[in-house]
């Protein structure tokens, strides 16, 4: 049940992700907009800005399963400083996550998880409820912070480009008509 929850979600998310960086970097050709301008650009000036957004949200996507026990993630410790440096980082995640064992992950939904932030806090969680409030919610901030930096950006980016991996559910012959 853990497994389910996290690990093909985050690839999800994370696949969707790359193809926005993919659409980002033609419209910016496109448009006058270079990698640098989107590298840097934030929602807020006490936002982080997008390659650490990237960043943040391939580690929001390896912390869980390995505080639940999965081995051997990789090492994301600076932000990228430009866009084959952001898919990389989506690369790595993508390719480590294809490696995590499902068994491990859902050995037991109530055993303890607990963490230490470096700012002092410190959580104690049951793994089901470690997932449910407070990894999906980190992971799912920090995708939907990339998606609107390449928004507020000018990239012409839709629900499709957030969630088109849903596409595969579609009931045949029920899609709207182009």
């Amino acid at each position: 049940m853990l497994y389910e929850l996290t690990v093909p979600a985050y690839a999800n998310g994370l696949r969707a992700l790359s193809a926005q960086l993919d659409k980002a970097l033609a419209w910016g050709a496109e448009n006058g907009v270079g990698e640098l301008q989107f590298i840097v650009a934030r929602l807020a000036p006490d936002m982080f800005p997008l390659a650490a957004q990237v960043r943040s949200t391939c580690s929001q996507a390896i912390q869980p399963p390995t505080r639940l026990g999965a081995a051997g993630a990789p090492a994301l410790t600076d932000d990228a400083t430009d866009f084959a440096g952001l898919q990389a980082q989506i690369a790595a995640t993508l390719a480590w996550l294809d490696t995590v064992d499902a068994a491990i992950l859902d050995s037991d939904p109530d055993r303890a998880v607990s963490f230490d932030l470096p700012n002092g806090m410190a959580f104690d969680m049951t793994a089901r409820t470690y997932v449910r409030d407070w990894a999906q919610p980190q992971f799912y901030f920090h995708l939907v912070a990339a998606y609107s930096i390449l928004r507020h950006m000018g990239v012409p980016l839709g629900k499709a480009d957030y969630v088109g991996y849903v596409t595969r559910y579609l009931r045949p012959g029920t899609a709207p008509a182009t």
